[in-house]
C-alpha cells in the first residue's frame, strides 16, 4: 500500500478500495547525529482525563504521555521553558511517533544546531480503531479537550513551563496535522504558535466516492475489540465514525455509518463533513488571527498536498500570515528531517520565552 493510498483512506470519506492488511509501523530515515548535542531527558507518565472518562467505547481515561525535557532542564532548577504539544498520526501512539521522528537524536540536533531549548509533549491518543482523530464524541471521548485542556493543565502544573499562550505550541503530523488545525481553531486561548505537518483530513469528500461494498466488510464487527484483525482501510472507516457520527443508543459500537443496508446516509455523510477544517475555517478567522505565527507543510509526492495548499490558500485569502513549503518526499521519509530542521526552529523563532509582564 502506497503512503498516498493510506492517507486518502484516513481522510473525512475515502472509502474506495479493498479489504488490505493492517499497516505495520513505518520506518523512516534519521539525520546525522550533531557532534556535541547535550542529551534531552524522557519521562514516561500517565496523564488522567476527565474529559474521556465515561466514554461509551471503553477507552482509558489515563493517558500515556512522553514528556521531553531540554539538556538543562536538571541542571538549572529555576529556569522555565515554552511547551510544544506534538500530536502523532492515525495508527500509531506516542511511542511509535517518537520513533518516527526519531527521538531523542532529532530534538537534541535541534538544540544542537540552535534551536532554543523547549519542552515536547507527545500525548497518546490511539483508540480502539487506531485513532480518535482528536475529535469530541461521546464515544471515543472528548480527545480535542484532553489536548487542549487536561493535558495543559497537567504539564504546566507538575513542570517549569512558561504557563501562557505566547509560550505554547501545538504541532502534529498527518492525523495530528488535522488535530492542530480542529483544536488550534476552537483554542486559541491555549496556544500561540500552529505548525502542521502533512495534515489529513481537511477537506469534505464527495459522496459519491462512496463505496457501499467497503461498509458491507464491517457488518460482522459486534464489538469494539472485533476491530483488531480488520485491514487498515476499514478500521480508518470505525474510527472517523466514532469521532464524528457518535450514536449512544447503537450498542456495541455506539456509531453511525455512513451507509447502511446499502444505501448512502446523507445525514452521517453531513456529519463527517461538518468536522473538515475547510468546511469550518471561515468561521474562526478571527481566531486564527491571534496566532503568532502559523506553519504547513507537506512533501510534493504526498497526496495530501493539494488540501495542504488549499488551507494555505485560504489563510492568505483572509490575510492571515502563515508560512507553506512543499518540500521533496512523500508522506513519511523526511519526516525527522522537517522535526529537527524546520519545526523545532520554528516554534524557537516565535514562541515567547520569557513570561509576559
Amino acid at each position: 500500500m502506497t503512503f498516498k493510498t493510506r492517507m486518502i483512506v484516513v481522510t473525512a470519506l475515502a472509502m474506495a478500495g479493498a479489504s488490505m492488511p493492517a499497516l505495520a509501523q513505518v520506518a523512516t530515515g534519521a539525520p546525522p547525529a550533531v557532534a556535541g548535542a547535550k542529551p534531552v531527558t524522557i519521562e514516561r507518565i500517565k496523564v488522567h482525563a476527565p474529559t474521556i472518562e465515561g466514554n461509551l467505547e471503553g477507552e482509558a481515561a489515563d493517558r500515556d504521555v512522553l514528556v521531553i525535557l531540554p539538556p538543562s532542564y536538571g541542571r538549572e532548577p529555576s529556569p522555565r521553558y515554552p511547551v510544544v504539544y506534538a500530536l502523532h498520526g492515525y495508527s500509531i501512539g506516542a511511542e511509535e511517533w517518537a520513533k518516527e521522528i526519531h527521538i531523542p537524536r532529532t530534538v537534541e540536533g535541534a538544540f544542537a544546531k540552535g534551536a532554543q531549548e523547549m519542552i515536547l509533549v507527545l500525548p497518546d491518543s490511539k483508540t480502539v480503531h487506531n485513532g480518535s482523530m482528536y475529535s469530541s464524541s461521546v464515544t471515543t471521548g472528548d480527545f480535542e479537550s484532553f489536548v487542549a485542556r487536561d493535558l495543559v493543565r497537567y504539564i504546566d502544573s507538575h513542570y517549569r513551563t512558561i504557563a501562557q499562550r505566547e509560550s505554547r505550541g501545538l504541532a502534529g503530523h498527518s492525523m495530528g496535522g488535522y488535530g492542530t488545525s480542529r483544536i488550534g481553531m476552537k483554542h486559541t486561548d491555549i496556544f500561540g504558535a500552529l505548525y502542521m505537518m502533512s495534515p489529513c483530513c481537511l477537506s469534505p469528500r464527495d459522496p459519491a466516492q462512496i463505496d457501499p461494498a467497503v461498509f458491507k466488510q464491517l457488518e460482522s464487527v459486534k464489538s469494539p475489540a472485533d476491530s483488531a484483525g480488520l485491514s487498515f482501510m476499514l478500521r480508518a472507516q470505525l474510527a472517523t465514525a466514532a469521532a464524528w457520527s457518535p450514536n449512544p443508543q447503537k450498542p456495541p459500537l455506539y456509531l453511525d455509518m455512513p451507509v447502511k443496508d446499502g444505501v448512502v446516509q446523507p445525514d452521517v455523510v453531513a456529519k463527517w463533513a461538518a468536522n473538515a477544517p475547510l468546511a469550518f475555517v471561515d468561521q474562526y478567522i478571527g481566531n486564527l488571527r491571534r496566532y503568532r505565527a502559523i506553519a504547513i507543510d507537506v512533501g510534493d509526492k504526498d497526496g495530501l498536498k493539494a488540501d495542504a495548499q488549499t488551507l494555505h490558500g485560504v489563510l492568505d485569502r483572509y490575510g492571515i500570515p502563515n508560512s507553506f513549503e512543499i518540500y521533496e518526499g512523500d508522506h513519511t521519509n523526511r519526516v525527522a528531517w522537517r522535526f529537527q530542521d524546520k519545526l523545532l526552529p520554528f516554534f524557537s523563532a516565535h514562541l515567547a520565552f520569557q513570561r509576559a509582564r
